[in-house]
């Protein structure tokens, strides 16, 4: 009986396991798709509530575009980014939260 219930934990194991790494896989790349929509929402609230001009949301923008043009191209090239690539994103991800912060909350507001 402690067999047959120890080779069925087994073979669940074996089966969930390739289903969980594609499941981490596809998380992982929804997470940074979240974090580039979550920044275009910032920028959208800056411009409502007045804390980011047009100008600065317009140069925001821009450079959200380019980060996400060079994620897409990173992921054709070859199979998939690599891990230097990944790294490259998330670094840039990083610099382009802080400078929508800065611009958020620097003294220029949108002219009524």
């Amino acid at each position: 009986m402690k067999k047959l219930f120890g080779l069925t934990a087994l073979s669940a194991l074996l089966f969930v396991s390739p289903a969980a790494a594609q499941s981490d896989t596809k998380d992982r790349r929804t997470v940074r798709g979240k974090r580039m929509e979550n920044q275009q929402k910032r920028i959208e609230e800056g411009v409502k509530e007045g804390s980011l001009t047009k100008k600065e949301a317009v140069k925001l923008e821009a450079k959200e575009a380019a980060l996400a043009a060079e994620a897409r191209k990173d992921r054709k090239d070859g199979a998939g980014m690599t891990a230097k690539e990944k790294a490259k994103i998330n670094s840039k991800q990083n610099k382009l939260s802080r400078e929508i912060y800065k611009e958020k909350h620097d003294a220029q507001t949108k002219k009524q």
